[in-house]
Order: structure tokens, then C-alpha cells, then sequence
């Protein structure tokens, strides 16, 4: 759930520059063109499908369900740059212009938007939590009593190259989308599309992005509201990264701080529900006594006796393994050894769902992350089979893609280290006074630490009216809506969002 270069030639694909090729120098020797890869099959026109979907009162909400794709091309050639794959789940009304619309993308990078589609927000839903996070659980959909539909439109996208969505062109084109600002291009020019082509500009818009997402939000939000003409009502940033920089530096004292009360929340909620306010203590200690002792470094004995004494405690860990590594737990340290004695290894996007150690006795193969990988294979039949069976829209020689590692592996961050999202989250908040956002985490995902983004907003300056901005953290981890009491408080935290 994972620029300046590839920035330059986005707005050459979608903005209309031509593409120039590189001169041969005059004395060396031509070299005969590589064969181009054949061109993706067409994908199928949209297709419209009429649902219901009963509510937990008993009532039913008829709704309209829209499968398809948007085309982008170069302005000046013509020539496609890629067919963007949308599912819109829509509500008839006789004044659209008051009913919002909501555009959600999970992350990666390389991700289609299924997370939240059948996880959350859609319609349906796939069951999620540990017991379904396995590869051969059941596919089979059920409707979502805790579905956004009743109080916003939904369109949810996928990606270039992820889900059914194709990339066209050479890999100049596939460079382009697969980095950070062409990425961001390609989507705003999708949600500008929709917009214009449903008449829905004068309705209220929002845009949700889980992980990777989160930090896409603010930029795309950005991105239309400059330069695509597109006004933005509102966020939702589930388990976002705003930040890059702490989570790319290794000797990185925040990574430590950021982290200590998910280990906390791991180690109390074994066999019961927590909130945040049972470890509030650990986070006064983590941002108190904890960061000084860890500056005070490694030749400080008693700085060293503190961390070696207080952190065991903390996390559940024996204090003989938080020694040898002098108070600093990294992440795959506690995987490995947090519930070790079962020879269970705990996911980093939950720390409370287990897995089986491959290799409880030593060195060996690692263990697969149960909360992800346990779910791609349900999720990706459970898509194929809504795309095919409910909504008649089914690519039968194209692959769905729920995860396009290639596209992970590939993309352009520029100096990584370098990238966020607060400048762009500060910019829309500010151009906009009325701008809406809630901030959503779990409290034991390890991956995006609620308390690495409470730090980040912590150094934000006030902007406008503080009630605008709400930031919730639920019991569970990265993807906390696979746990139904939290999935419900995140429904209803959304819809007070959006005033509905």
C-alpha cells in the first residue's frame, strides 16, 4: 500500500505538449526499433445496472450502478494514454446538484480501489477480519449495512495499470503515470471528467484515499482545485502517509516514537477491545521520557537502564531482546518476536491478526502478512465476480489487477525521502475556508502509525476554524473497517463530515 522527471512528461501526455524523440548522434549506428507491445484490448462499453440495497432499518435504497472507463489522451495528438477503470454507485434525486459525490482510491503504490469498495464503503461487502483473511475463504458479497450510499454517491478508481484500468503508449507513457505527480495528473483529470460528463460540478465533492491514497488526496485536491477547475468539499485520508521522510530514515528517532503505542495497543488488546484513551499514558511517555532517553544516545548508561526497563513493559517484550537492541524495537524485530511462544507472526497492518510462523525454530522463509496477502485472493474473485455478475461489465481477455506489483516496483519517487503531502493539505485547507477533512487510523497498524500522523498535525498551524478537522482513531489497524463496531463509527464520523 507505497518525480520532478516524470512531472515534465505527465503534462506532456495530459496537458498536450509533444513528445519529442532523443537525436541519434550522427556517427553512430542506427539500431533497428524494438517491436512494440501489442496494444491493450479494448475494454467494454459502460455499462448501467439497476440495485437494491436493504438498510439496517428495514428500509430498501434503490440505486444505480455504472461500470466503464475514462479515456485520457494527449491534447495535441490524440493518441490515448490510458483508459482509467470507475465502479459508480449513484442514488436518483431530483436536485443532484445537493447530493455529494465521493471519489475514493486505496494506495500501494499499485493498488486498484477494492480495499475500500467491498471492505467499507460500497454497497457490498467482503468480510475482512482474521477469520476471512485467508486464500481460500469465500468470495461471496453481501450487502453493506454500513454502506455510504445513503448519504453520498460513490465512484470508486482504479489507477493506471491496476484493476481493469490499461496503460497505451511506450514506457515514456508508463513512467509518466507510475510516478508521484503524473499519477496525480492522470486521477484529477479522471475526477474533472466524471464531473463534467455527469453534470455533477455544482454538487458537493469528496475524496477518500486509504494508505498510499492519503497522501494522493491532498495533491489531487489540490491539482483541481489550481489548475483543473474543480472544487473539493472535503477529505477523507484513511491511515495516511503525509510524510515520507521519517518512514525513509533509518536512524530515525521519530520511527521509534511514532511506533511505541501501536506495540502498546498490540500488547494491552490481546483478547479485548481498546480505545486511545487506554494508552494515553504510553503516548506522554513515547513523546516525554522516551524520546529524551533515546537522544540521549548510546553511551548513556542510565538512559540505556530506563529504555531497557520501561519499553519491556510497554510492549510485551522480553526485556533481554529490547536490550540487545538498546530500547529501539524496529518493526520486523517485533513481528518476529511478539507472540513468538505461540510461533505465531503478527501483521504489520494489524499487529493483533496472527499468522503461522513458516519458521518457528530459526532461519528460514518469512512469513506472509496474514491481513494482506491472506485477503488478495478472496478479494480479486469477489471483484471479477461483481464486475462479471452484477454489473455486466467483465474485460474477458483482460486480468484484474487488484495489486500491479510491477507498478510498485517501477515507481518514479523522485528522492523519496522528500515527498509529502502537508504543503498541499495546508494549501487546499487554506485556499478554502470551507474545506472539510477527517483523518481516520487504527490503533494497532504498524505500517502508518495513527501516532506518526498525530505528530505531523501537531506541527501544522492552526488554519481556519480547528472544528473542520477531525482525527479518529478505532480499534483494529491499517484496514480498521474489517471490524464491524469500527466500521460503523468511521460511517458515522463520515457522514458528520459531510453535514448529512
Amino acid at each position: 500500500m507505497r518525480f520532478l522527471h516524470a512531472a515534465a512528461l505527465s503534462l506532456c501526455l495530459l496537458n498536450g505538449a509533444a513528445l519529442a524523440q532523443p537525436a541519434q548522434p550522427q556517427n553512430q549506428q542506427q539500431r533497428a526499433a524494438p517491436a512494440p507491445s501489442p496494444a491493450p484490448k479494448a475494454l467494454p462499453p459502460d455499462s448501467v445496472t439497476q440495485h437494491t440495497l436493504t438498510l439496517p432499518d428495514g428500509g430498501v435504497l434503490a440505486f444505480t450502478a455504472t461500470a466503464g472507463s475514462i479515456r485520457l489522451s494527449n491534447r495535441d495528438s490524440g493518441a490515448p494514454v490510458a483508459d482509467i477503470a470507475y465502479i459508480a454507485f449513484e442514488i436518483k434525486t431530483d436536485d443532484p446538484a445537493r447530493r455529494p459525490v465521493t471519489f475514493a482510491m486505496n494506495g500501494g503504490p499499485g493498488y486498484a480501489s477494492a480495499w475500500l469498495n467491498l471492505g467499507a464503503l460500497g454497497p457490498w461487502r467482503l468480510p475482512m477480519d482474521e477469520a476471512g483473511a485467508r486464500p481460500s475463504a469465500s468470495p461471496a458479497l453481501s450487502g453493506n449495512p454500513e454502506s455510504w450510499l445513503p448519504f453520498t454517491d460513490l465512484v470508486f478508481l482504479d489507477p493506471a495499470g491496476t484493476g481493469y484500468s490499461q496503460i497505451h503508449g511506450g514506457d515514456d507513457v508508463r513512467k509518466s503515470l507510475w510516478s508521484v505527480n503524473g499519477d496525480i495528473d492522470s486521477l484529477a483529470t479522471t475526477i474533472r471528467r466524471w464531473v463534467e460528463d455527469r453534470g455533477r460540478g455544482a454538487s458537493p465533492k469528496y475524496i477518500a484515499g486509504e494508505s498510499y491514497g492519503g497522501f494522493r488526496a491532498p495533491k489531487i485536491a489540490h491539482r483541481l482545485q489550481v489548475d483543473q477547475g474543480v472544487g473539493v468539499n472535503g477529505l477523507v485520508l484513511v491511515s495516511p502517509v503525509l510524510d515520507f521522510a521519517r518512514s525513509q530514515s533509518r536512524r530515525s528517532l521519530f520511527d521509534h516514537v511514532a511506533r511505541l503505542p501501536s506495540y502498546a495497543a498490540a500488547h494491552r488488546g490481546l483478547g479485548r477491545t481498546l480505545s486511545r484513551a487506554d494508552i494515553a499514558d504510553v503516548e506522554s511517555y513515547a513523546r516525554g521520557a522516551f524520546l529524551t532517553d533515546l537522544m540521549a544516545g548510546l553511551k548513556d548508561e542510565a538512559a540505556l537502564g530506563r529504555l531497557n526497563a520501561r519499553v519491556p513493559e510497554v510492549t510485551g517484550l522480553p526485556r533481554e531482546l529490547v536490550a540487545r537492541h538498546a530500547g529501539r524495537v524496529p518493526m520486523d524485530v517485533f513481528v518476529d518476536e511478539f507472540r513468538r511462544a505461540d510461533k505465531r507472526v503478527v501483521s504489520i497492518y494489524d499487529a493483533l491478526v496472527t499468522g503461522l510462523d513458516p519458521s518457528p525454530y530459526g532461519q528460514g522463509p518469512g512469513a506472509q502478512d496474514q491481513m494482506r496477502l491472506g485477503l488478495h485472493a478472496p478479494i480479486i474473485q469477489a471483484m471479477v465476480g461483481l464486475y462479471r455478475d452484477r454489473l455486466d461489465w467483465f474485460p474477458k481477455d483482460g486480468r484484474y489487477f487488484f495489486q500491479n506489483e510491477q507498478a510498485g516496483r517501477q515507481w518514479d519517487w523522485g528522492d523519496r525521502s522528500r515527498q509529502e503531502a502537508v504543503r498541499d493539505f495546508t494549501s487546499v485547507m487554506a485556499l478554502d475556508p470551507d474545506m472539510r477533512t477527517l483523518i481516520a487510523h487504527g490503533l494497532t497498524d504498524l505500517v502508518t502509525p495513527y501516532f506518526e500522523t498525530q505528530m505531523v498535525l501537531d506541527q501544522m498551524p492552526p488554519i481556519g476554524d480547528p472544528a473542520r478537522m477531525r482525527f479518529e482513531v478505532y480499534a483494529g489497524g491499517h484496514m480498521f473497517y474489517s471490524r464491524e463496531d469500527s466500521r460503523k463509527k468511521f460511517r458515522d464520523d463520515a457522514r458528520a463530515m459531510m453535514g448529512r
